[in-house]
C-alpha cells in the first residue's frame, strides 16, 4: 500500500505541474455553466444577432430547472467525453516516451500498483471536475431557473461518474498497449463514438450498453420511472470497467517495463 500511495502522490504532482488541475476543471465547468446561462439569455442573443426583420420577436417557454441540467448531462456526454480522453490519454504513453516508466518499475514496484496509481489519480482529477462543474451548474439553475432537488443531482452525478470511470479505465487500457498519444485518443473515441452509434441503432440488442448511462442520470433529473435496462446498463458498466482495468493490469505487464 505505501508504493501506491507514494506513486499516487507523484501522479498528482505531475498532474499539477502538467497543468491538469487548472485546464480540466475550467474547460468542463465552462460547458456545465454555460447551459443554464445561455438559456436565460438567449432571447437577447436572438435578438442582438442581426438580420432579422423588422418588428420580428421571438417567445421562448422556459425551461425547467431539470431541463437545463439534463441539457448539461447531454453537452458532458459528447465535448466532456472528448476532454476526459484527452486528459487521460498520455498518463503512460508520456512515461513510455522519456523513459520514466523504466524507472520506476526498477523499483519493488508491481504493474497492479503502477496501474493503479494512474487509473486513481485520473480518476480523482476527472470526478472533482465533473463535481465542480455539476455544483456550479446546480447553482446557477437554481438562480435562473425553478429549483432542482439535490438529492436528484446528487443521484445523477453518481450515474454519470459510472460514465467517466468507463472512459478513463478503455483510455489507460489503451495507453498500456500503445505509444503514441494520437493513437490511443483516435482508438478510444472511435470505440465510444461506435458504441453510441450502436446503442442508438440497435436499442434493443444495446440496452446495456454503458452510453445509456447518461440517458438514466438524466431520466433521474427529470423525475422518470426507472426503465427497465437500468440495473442492466449500471451492472455492465461496471463490470466492463474492471474488465479494462485488469486488462491494463495483463496488458502492462506483458510489456516487461522493467
Amino acid at each position: 500500500m505505501r508504493n501506491l500511495y507514494v506513486l499516487l502522490k507523484k501522479e498528482m504532482m505531475e498532474s499539477s505541474k502538467s497543468g491538469k488541475w487548472i485546464w480540466l476543471p475550467i474547460a468542463i465547468i465552462i460547458i456545465g455553466i454555460s447551459q443554464p446561462i445561455t438559456n436565460y439569455y438567449m432571447p437577447q442573443i436572438i435578438e442582438h444577432a442581426g438580420n432579422l426583420p423588422e418588428g420580428a420577436s421571438f417567445t421562448f417557454p422556459t425551461p425547467k430547472g431539470s431541463e437545463v441540467m439534463a441539457g448539461t448531462l447531454s453537452q458532458l456526454g459528447t465535448i466532456g467525453t472528448l476532454l476526459f480522453v484527452l486528459a487521460t490519454m498520455g498518463v503512460i504513453s508520456n512515461e513510455k516516451s522519456n523513459g520514466t516508466i523504466t524507472l520506476v518499475m526498477v523499483r519493488p514496484v508491481s504493474p497492479f500498483q503502477y496501474v493503479s496509481s494512474k487509473w486513481v489519480g485520473q480518476l480523482i482529477i476527472t470526478l472533482s471536475s465533473l463535481f465542480a462543474s455539476y455544483l456550479l451548474t446546480w447553482y446557477y439553475t437554481n438562480l435562473l431557473f425553478s429549483s432542482v432537488d439535490w438529492v436528484l443531482v446528487l443521484e445523477s452525478l453518481l450515474i454519470y461518474s459510472l460514465w467517466i470511470v468507463y472512459i478513463v479505465s478503455f483510455t489507460i487500457w489503451m495507453g498500456t498497449i500503445f505509444k503514441g498519444n494520437g493513437a490511443i485518443a483516435g482508438i478510444t473515441i472511435s470505440f465510444l463514438a461506435l458504441l453510441s452509434l450502436l446503442t442508438t441503432l440497435l436499442p434493443k440488442f444495446m440496452a446495456w450498453s454503458p452510453v445509456n448511462v447518461i440517458e438514466h442520470a438524466t431520466n433521474l433529473l427529470m423525475r422518470q420511472p426507472a426503465q427497465d435496462d437500468f440495473l442492466i446498463t449500471i451492472s455492465s458498466t461496471i463490470v466492463l470497467s474492471a474488465i479494462f482495468f485488469v486488462s491494463a493490469v495483463v496488458s502492462f505487464k506483458k510489456a516487461e517495463h522493467y
